[in-house]
């Protein structure tokens, strides 16, 4: 028997930076909880990575995100500040593709999600593939936030 995955599942091996990231979100978490509290995420505790983390605000009914924080590096490459804007207000191309599709899976699950973008043609100028993980956050009752990494692939 086949047992089905589901979408956005973690692979066997995640890329270093990426396993940094879940390590240290796992490091947070308190007793037996399934996740942190929102309120324990500091990204100034991966000086490393801050420049490709983000903060995505979950809000109810309607659900949606909205980018809280965003380092320097997630903005460059997307081209544009898109701090403060819900994911449906930014267009969805290169390191936010399928972001919103992958957040209400993590929301979904409880648990981590993956993506991962292999360009097609790599001969394009944006043939940069790049992967991302995102982590849900507990706060006021529900998945108050997310964290999300991304790094090249």
């Amino acid at each position: 028997m086949v047992t089905p995955t589901s979408p956005y599942s973690l692979p066997q091996k995640l890329e270093s930076d990426l396993a940094q990231v879940l390590t240290y979100w796992e490091g947070l978490k308190r007793g037996e909880a399934d996740m942190p509290f929102w309120d324990d995420v500091s990204p100034s505790a991966l000086p490393d990575l801050t420049r490709r983390l983000m903060l995505l605000e979950v809000f109810e009914k309607p659900v949606r995100f909205r980018f809280g924080t965003v380092g320097a590096d997630l903005a460059k490459r997307y081209g544009k500040d898109f701090i403060g804007k819900f994911i449906d207000e930014i267009a969805p191309s290169d390191p936010l593709q399928y972001l919103s599709s992958q957040a209400s899976a993590t929301i979904e699950k409880g648990a981590p999600t993956y993506f991962k973008h292999q360009p097609i043609d790599t001969q394009a100028l944006s043939a940069e593939g790049y992967a991302r993980l995102l982590l849900p956050l507990w706060g006021d009752g529900h998945i108050g936030m997310l964290l999300g990494a991304i790094t090249e692939a």
